[in-house]
C-alpha cells in the first residue's frame, strides 16, 4: 500500500541551498511545542555511497579507512540533506540558525556494506517542550533489499524563552565519573574538517564569530562528530543499539578526555564537566 505522505526524491538534496533557505527563514521562525510541522516521509531509492567522502568522513571522526562496513553513524551523514531538505521549510516552526542536536539513538541490524544500495527515508516525529526552547524529533531508516537494516531517532533543540527557563535546573544523574582512557586534544579547525566530510556546515560549528552569533564562545564540535569518535574509539557489534546525549557543548579548540567502561562512554572536559553521555548494546 502507498504512503500518501511519502514523497521519493530522485537524487540526494544539494545541502548548499537548503541551508541558505534556512538561514534566511530563521528569523521569521516562532518556534513553540504545538507548533505545526511538516507530515512528509522523504523517500530516496537507489542509494549509493561515495567512498571517497566516506574514506574523508572515516579520517576525520577516527575509524579504520576501507573497511567493508559503514561505520555506524555514517547512514545519519547519509540522511543528513533529507532532513535537512524538512528543517529548512517554511512548514518547518523551527530556526535552523542556532539548531543544536541534543541527542542520537541508533538501531543496526546488520552491517551496511560500503558498496551497497539503499533506500533512505526521513520524516519530523513530532515537537516537544524543552527547559531551553522546544526539540523537533527526526527519524531516519535505511533499508536494504526492501528490510530496515539501520534506524535512528535525533532530537534538534531551538533555545527561546520558555516557562521553565528562570530558574530552572535540570537534574543530572549523580554517577561516579567512567574510568579514563584517552585525552584528546581538539584544534579549532575540527568543526570545519567534519563540516567538509559530512556537510552540516551549521555556523556555530565553523568559526568564533559565527559562533558567538548564537550565544557560544568559540566555535562548538559537531554532536555527532563527538559521538562518532567516541565510537570509533569504543567500538560496536555488528547487530547494536547505540544511544549519544549531547549534554554540554565541547569547545574548540580544546581538551577532553575520552572514558568508557563496558557498555557506557562518556566525554568529559579538563573541568570534569561532562559532554557526552552514551552507551553501545548488542542487540
Amino acid at each position: 500500500m502507498t504512503d500518501p505522505s511519502a514523497l521519493v526524491l530522485t537524487g540526494s538534496p544539494s545541502l548548499a541551498p537548503l541551508l541558505a533557505r534556512g538561514a534566511l527563514l530563521s528569523p521569521f521562525k516562532r518556534p513553540a511545542p504545538d507548533a505545526g510541522f511538516p507530515r512528509t516521509r522523504l523517500v530516496l531509492p537507489g542509494l549509493r555511497v561515495d567512498l571517497a567522502r566516506l574514506a574523508a568522513y572515516e579520517r576525520v571522526c577516527g575509524f579504520p579507512t576501507g573497511a567493508d562496513a559503514l561505520p555506524v553513524t555514517y547512514p545519519h551523514v547519509l540522511g543528513f540533506p533529507l532532513a535537512m531538505r524538512l528543517m529548512s521549510g517554511r512548514d518547518f516552526p523551527l530556526p535552523l540558525l542556532g539548531l543544536v542536536h541534543t541527542s542520537i539513538t541508533i538501531t543496526r541490524r546488520q552491517p551496511l556494506p560500503a558498496t551497497g544500495a539503499y533506500e533512505l527515508s526521513v520524516h519530523v516525529e513530532g515537537l516537544a517542550p524543552h527547559r531551553r526552547g522546544t526539540e523537533a524529533t527526526v527519524v531516519t531508516e535505511v533499508r536494504g533489499a526492501g528490510d530496515v537494516v539501520w534506524e535512528s531517532t535525533s532530537t534538534y533543540l531551538a533555545r527561546h524563552r520558555t516557562r521553565q527557563s528562570a530558574g530552572a535546573a535540570r537534574e543530572e544523574e549523580a554517577r561516579k565519573p567512567l574510568p579514563s582512557v584517552a585525552e584528546w586534544r581538539l584544534g579549532g579547525d575540527v568543526g570545519r574538517h567534519y563540516a567538509a566530510a559530512s556537510g552540516d556546515r551549521n555556523p556555530i560549528h565553523l568559526h568564533p564569530l559565527t559562533a558567538r552569533l548564537f550565544g557560544f564562545p568559540r566555535a562548538i564540535a559537531h554532536g555527532m562528530w563527538t559521538a562518532a569518535r567516541c565510537l570509533a574509539a569504543h567500538g560496536t557489534p555488528d547487530s547494536c543499539h547505540v544511544r549519544a546525549e549531547f549534554r554540554a557543548p565541547v569547545l574548540l579548540p580544546g581538551t577532553v578526555t575520552y572514558a568508557a567502561e563496558h557498555a557506557r562512554f562518556e566525554l568529559r572536559g579538563r573541568d570534569d564537566r561532562l559532554h557526552v553521555a552514551g552507551e553501545v548494546l548488542p542487540t
